[in-house]
């Protein structure tokens, strides 16, 4: 190959220089590009800040009267999504509080209960959102503003007490998973949903908590108080708890709850019932009778449960509803299917005999398996259940009319019993010196008596085809259509869709509330409500007493008053018609209310703004039941007998989530190890 000539070198270079001239240009160019880009973020930036994440909303451009009907016409979880947009938006919320209010407590238009007035005017509502931040030092989180804006810094829990009302008043809440074939979520029922506390004879349950992060607002946790012996109050212990107490695990931190249920009776059992908002349900308490529905265990037993468990033979369910009795329980799937467990000697679990289950089961009997079923509640030896189309349908034991309906008996012989046990040859022993006429008059009495006591207790068989087994529809209710039905201990109360309220079953201390102490076999109406013309949106029926409330937030009561069990006083008497209960703040001021629940000493009733009033009292820690005094274990005289608020709680404020403070073990170093002591290794064992 030729060597280059100087004219070939010499053009060649210039064609290089000419290159790295370009490129050195390009780069300039592609520096002084990033330099302009770069000041516009920081504008931008600047500008994001000054006026919130994303900019100024485009509502904002709109007129104020305009702004306020959008505002007021979202659901309050969509309220709360809107005032994050941006920073102007949420202090527009402050100014729009007022409406809101007004627009959800003055007449109106949702549900099946369509004249709901707790909040009439512009000065009430002032009232409402001041009283709305009380419940004492309950340790809410706040936002913390300075400057001007730092006395709106009660808008931003606004939107958690928004939630709390669209649940309590409307009964909007929204679930977490849909219906198959639907596009929206699902929705809870409407007499399950605004449902916030549950009370059983010896603990109770209440939604609270919750940081509002992860799964919601305030009131998606669960706080629980009472006697704990048997693992009902879910903390792991076998403690009673004087006040209530959150349950950790990452329940309302994570898993967000939408209703509680308290179950248990006079025999010293209790459990309870978790209904998440993907459908699952959690329990624990005692496992006796199978009312958990855990199965049994690998030894072959029903242990109790300290903590919340998932049932797992329904975790293919997505279910809407739970109920606990006093030794059953019951829940209701999305597809409106009924599942019943625990102790069915009644035939309180449907299954058509008087076998106990250990774990769930489709209640396939009586026709129910055809209807789509809304909601259930299980009393102590019975259960009803509400259709979509409004029936009720009941069965367990009707010896005290509590199903509503005419019933077969159970089979079983007495007399055949009295037999077989010996009855008639194995008389009770003569006393020396009677005559044959004392003597066959003593063996009279006491076959009599042994012949009452088995007609109580004395069913030989489980295997039974009496109609008390199998669901049934209440037919004298068929003319009215129910939204809602509670089963207490020996009676039944129900709700129809104008705020009417019907009553059947055991009348003892006036419980029914129709002016006597009279069994009804059938629904009665409880004409006390239709002459005041009180319509009723919640209801709960116990261990003879009941409480309602009714749509303009007022709380009413009957039943027995011993202990102060339904805020009338403390004497030992009982009112058989409803009587107002009065509710006050921590400054006296008379409170709405929204919800309420009874046991069996005592009832809770939530306000309207998310503290908790208890009548009467569970002694705990081997203190007697009713109210009682400040210093003392006894019955208070002086001011007994009415609603007390809980302090320093509220159902709604958000509040961070609680740690389990678990005690390190002090270890000992022997030689090279680091182990025990032999006296603690011993004291253990």
């Amino acid at each position: 190959m030729a060597p280059r000539s100087e004219e070939e070198k010499q053009r060649r270079k210039a064609e290089y220089l000419k290159r790295k001239e370009e490129r050195q240009k390009l780069k300039e160019q592609e520096a002084k590009a990033s330099k302009s880009k770069g000041s516009g973020t920081d504008a931008k930036k600047k500008s994001s800040e000054s006026t919130g994440a994303s900019g100024p909303s485009p509502l904002l451009a709109l007129p104020e009267d305009a702004l306020k009907q959008v505002l007021c016409s979202l659901a309050a979880r969509d309220l709360g999504k809107v005032s994050m947009t941006c920073r102007h938006m949420n202090e527009a919320l402050h100014d729009v509080r007022i409406s809101f209010l007004l627009s959800r407590l003055r007449h109106s238009p949702v549900g099946p209960l369509k004249e709901i007035s707790v909040c009439n005017n512009i000065d009430e509502a002032r009232v409402m959102i001041d009283q709305s931040l009380g419940g004492g030092e309950t340790g809410r989180m706040i936002v913390k503003r300075k400057g001007k804006n730092a006395k709106r810094k009660n808008a931003d829990e606004f939107v958690a007490y928004a939630r709390f009302l669209d649940e309590a008043v409307h009964g909007h809440v929204p679930l977490g998973f849909r219906a198959e074939g639907e596009k929206t979520p699902a929705l809870a029922p409407r007499f399950v949903s605004g449902r916030f506390v549950s009370a059983s004879p010896e603990h109770s349950l209440c939604r609270a908590g919750g940081d509002g992060q992860k799964c919601g607002a305030g009131g998606s946790g669960v706080a629980s108080w009472g006697v704990g012996k048997r693992g009902q109050c879910g903390h792991g212990k076998r403690e009673d708890e004087q006040e209530p107490r959150l349950i950790v695990g990452g329940i309302g931190y994570g898993i967000r709850i939408v209703q509680v249920a308290a179950g248990g009776g006079l025999v010293r059992v209790a459990h309870s019932l978790l209904l998440t908002s993907n459908g699952k349900v959690l329990s624990f308490g005692t496992g006796q009778y199978g009312a958990l529905g855990h199965g049994y265990s690998a030894a072959k037993q029903l242990p109790d449960i300290l903590r919340p468990t998932y049932i797992e033979a329904l975790s293919h369910k997505q279910c809407i509803c739970v109920a606990a009795g006093e030794l059953h329980s019951a829940a209701v799937t999305v597809d409106g299917d009924v599942y019943t467990w625990g102790d069915g000697f009644c035939g309180q679990l449907g299954l058509g005999d008087k076998r106990p289950a250990v774990a769930p089961k489709h209640v396939e009997q009586g026709g129910l398996e055809d209807e789509c079923v809304l909601s259930v509640s299980c009393g102590s030896r019975h259960t009803l259940a509400v259709t979509e189309d409004g029936e009720i349908w009941s069965w367990g034991l009707g010896h005290f009319g509590a199903l509503g309906r005419s019933f077969t008996p159970f089979e079983y012989d007495a007399d055949a019993a009295v037999v077989a046990l010996g009855g008639e040859e194995a008389a009770v022993p003569v006393a020396m010196g009677h005559g044959a006429a004392a003597q066959d008059n003593e063996q009279q009495v006491a076959a009599e008596q042994l012949r009452a006591h088995l007609d109580l207790l004395c069913n030989l068989s489980l295997d039974d085809s009496s109609n008390q087994c199998i669901p049934m529809v209440v037919e004298s209710l068929q003319l009215t259509k129910a939204i809602g039905a509670s089963a207490g201990h020996r009676h039944s109360l129900f709700l129809d869709e104008n705020g009417a309220v019907y009553a059947c079953g055991a009348g003892r201390s006036g419980c029914l509330g129709v002016g006597d102490n009279d069994s009804q076999m059938y629904p009665v109406i409880v004409s006390e409500f239709v002459n005041e013309k009180v319509r009723i949106m919640k209801l709960s029926a116990g261990v003879d007493i009941s409480m309602a409330v009714s749509t303009t937030g007022q709380v009413y009561s009957w039943g027995s008053m011993k202990g102060g069990r339904i805020g009338l006083g403390a004497a030992n008497s009982y009112v058989n018609i409803p009587r107002r209960v009065t509710i006050h703040d921590d400054n006296g001021d008379n409170l709405k209310a929204v919800d309420c629940d009874c046991g069996y000493v005592h009832s809770l009733i939530v306000a309207l703004n998310g503290t908790v009033h208890v009548c009467g009292g569970v002694g705990t820690d081997g203190k007697s039941d009713g109210q009682f005094e400040e210093e003392g274990d006894g019955p208070s005289s002086a001011g007994a007998g009415f609603p007390r608020v809980l302090p320093d709680f509220n159902l709604w404020h958000r509040v961070p989530e609680p740690k389990e403070h678990v005690k390190k073990e002090k270890w000992k170093k022997y030689g090279r190890y680091e182990v025990k002591g032999r006296s603690k290794m011993l004291s253990e064992e």
